[in-house]
């Protein structure tokens, strides 16, 4: 029997209309759909793909919310044994993942395993959060020969980077903005930064002025500092 493939769909950031037409024509053309669950509330990728999975099966991959190593690499792996055993009896599976699967995706770890056993995968690009998010600002994110610097608001140093010439992403910046405005700040930036929360979503929130910006924020919150 012919194994089945995995399809990693990344599906935009939050906004409906954002998802492209190779991702709906997979996830529809697909046996089998999977879900990332953080088991934190609402699901936001079942609600931007719902109208293109009635009737679908859908099997639930655990992404806890953590920073524990052991943990993550033992959800890890029992997520991709769950994709595995279904693709061994030759069904396709379409993994839905806010934004593109290549940017910062959880969904790469599941990946990653599930090719190191021999089966096949695929990638579906998904528009960026950060290029969605310049989009509301109604800006370009880079102009001619600027650099973009995408960095995880985690990052160790972000005063480093924000160092650099060219424009700077600030990306899943919410647990961290009070630390990453003090940086800001400190290297003189806040004037030409931008913050955009839940870009595409309901609960969507644009900071022309970075000085409104409050002390906590959506973990799906977006910082743009002009080069």
């Amino acid at each position: 029997m012919e194994k089945g493939t995995l399809y990693g769909v990344g599906i935009g950031p939050g906004d409906k209309e954002l998802i492209t037409l190779k991702a709906v024509n997979t996830i529809k053309n697909a046996d089998i759909i999977a879900l990332p669950d953080s088991l934190s509330g609402k699901n936001r990728a079942f609600e931007i793909i719902k109208e293109y999975i009635t009737g679908k099966e859908i099997i639930y991959i655990t992404m806890p919310m953590t920073k524990d190593k052991e943990k993550l690499q033992e959800s890890h792996t029992k997520g991709a044994e769950l994709i595995i055993n279904v693709l061994e009896s030759g069904k396709n599976i379409a993994f839905a993942t806010l934004g593109d699967p290549s940017v910062y995706s959880t969904y790469m770890y599941i990946h990653r395993i599930v090719e190191s056993k021999g089966y096949n995968t695929v990638m579906v690009p998904g528009v960026t959060s950060f290029c969605a998010s310049a989009a509301r600002l109604n800006m370009s994110l880079c102009d001619g020969d600027e650099p973009l610097i995408i960095i995880p608001a985690n990052y160790q140093d972000n005063k480093e980077l924000l160092k650099l010439s060219g424009s700077k992403v600030l990306m899943k910046s919410g647990r961290k903005i009070a630390k990453v405005k003090e940086e800001i700040e400190e290297c003189g930036l806040t004037d030409k930064t931008y913050m955009v929360e839940n870009c595409g979503m309901e609960e969507e929130k644009i900071y022309k002025d970075f000085k409104q910006t409050l002390d906590e924020s959506s973990y799906f919150s977006l910082i743009i500092v002009k080069g």
